[in-house]
């Protein structure tokens, strides 16, 4: 597999800040892949950054524990070489936020929750070329299994409107059921949650499969209609229209075909994420750390690689301009292009605060194994 020519290298001098950054905090994310890699190997993205020429670096990480930021700064600059990825258009890049919600939630129906979080259907079944009917959509990664072989599965205006009733009712594909369909949009948003159940429990949802449409935001969606400026589009802004339009929340958000399904994380999940400043574990199947784990395009790049973001203009963090080393380690249906990135903000109102105004232009630098760049040396 060979290194795309999208990346152009660079030196550690070139990128703004690094000097000034947290690279202990982006170590022990990194730290976290490099173990989970032992019992799961990473896939190769499309951009040629092969996984296995990160095997020194991950057993380096699993037997050295840096003390300081110098010591953390040190391990990236001995096992890795900055290389500023562009968006395909050339110009800056895209980065977003992302944070896992806390929501009230009943184990059953009731009178007050009535919307509920589904797992994954038994007739949904993933495609690819080898069971792919000839004319499917390219895109759709799942589909329905019929006797006459898979079909585009039901959309979310079709499953919100009761098609999986009639199928797979009293199949118990209801985890929870929540008081507000806006909550739970955000959820699918998301991909994760944290629910605060009424029988007591904290019950920890993540994403399981979708039906397989296209992401339509809600926001891109209110802004070609006319009804938000783009440049104003948040998480908040979005929120606020529904709550002065109930009327019209199923007509905008069944625009938005892609529907997520979830599962409740195990026990030894739950175990691995115990500490309360993690996230989910999310797709790359660790848990993901505020303010350092990001979500990027998985057919395009490898988890476990570090991106250095330099965002000048976002200062929702800290209120400084945000320019940190971040792990690629999850992804989502939005976040398409070899410059663009979701970034995780947290857990909670706080972090979902930071997460919903998140929206700004970002230069990328990937942080490729040495032994990928030809005449980098050790």
């Amino acid at each position: 597999m060979s290194l795309s020519q999208a990346f152009r290298e660079k030196s550690f001098d070139d990128l703004p800040g690094w000097d000034k950054d947290d690279h202990l905090a982006a170590f022990a994310a990194f730290r976290r892949s490099a173990f989970h890699v032992l019992a799961k190997p990473y896939r190769s993205g499309g951009l040629g950054v092969d996984f296995n020429a990160f095997t020194e670096a991950y057993a380096a990480a699993r037997t050295v524990s840096p003390t300081d930021r110098r010591e953390a700064r040190a391990f990236f600059e001995r096992h890795f070489i900055p290389a500023h990825i562009a968006a395909e258009s050339g110009g800056a890049g895209l980065v977003t936020g992302f944070y896992e919600p806390v929501v009230d939630a009943s184990p059953v129906r009731t009178e007050r929750f009535t919307v509920p979080l589904l797992s994954r259907p038994a007739d949904l079944v993933d495609i690819d070329d080898a069971n792919r009917p000839v004319g499917m959509d390219p895109y759709l990664a799942f589909g329905r299994a019929t006797p006459d072989g898979p079909v585009e599965y039901f959309d979310r205006g079709e499953i919100e409107r009761g098609a999986l009733v009639k199928g797979l009712a009293g199949k118990g594909l209801e985890i929870a059921w929540l008081a507000d369909k806006v909550d739970a949009f955000f959820i699918h948003v998301q991909g994760s949650a944290r629910l605060t159940m009424t029988d007591g429990r904290l019950c920890r949802v993540t994403y399981a499969a979708k039906s397989g449409q296209r992401f339509a935001g809600p926001g891109k969606i209110l802004s070609e209609l006319g009804e938000i400026p783009l440049e104003a589009v948040t998480m908040q802004s979005v929120r606020a229209w529904f709550k002065a339009h109930p009327q019209r929340i199923d007509e905008i958000l069944w625009r938005n075909r892609s529907y997520i399904f979830f599962r409740e994380i195990s026990a030894s999940e739950a175990a691995a994420a115990d500490d309360p400043e993690l996230g989910p574990i999310a797709a790359a199947k660790v848990p993901l750390t505020p303010g350092r784990s990001v979500a990027v395009d998985r057919l395009l790049h490898t988890f476990g690689t570090p991106f250095y973001i330099d965002g000048p203009s976002l200062a929702a963090f800290d209120n400084k301009p945000f320019r940190r080393l971040m792990i690629a380690q999850d992804t989502g249906s939005a976040i398409t292009g070899q410059a663009r990135g979701d970034l995780f903000t947290g857990t909670g109102d706080a972090a979902g605060e930071i997460a919903g105004v998140v929206r700004n232009p970002a230069d990328f630098y990937a942080l490729i194994p040495r032994r990928l760049v030809p005449g980098a040396g050790r």
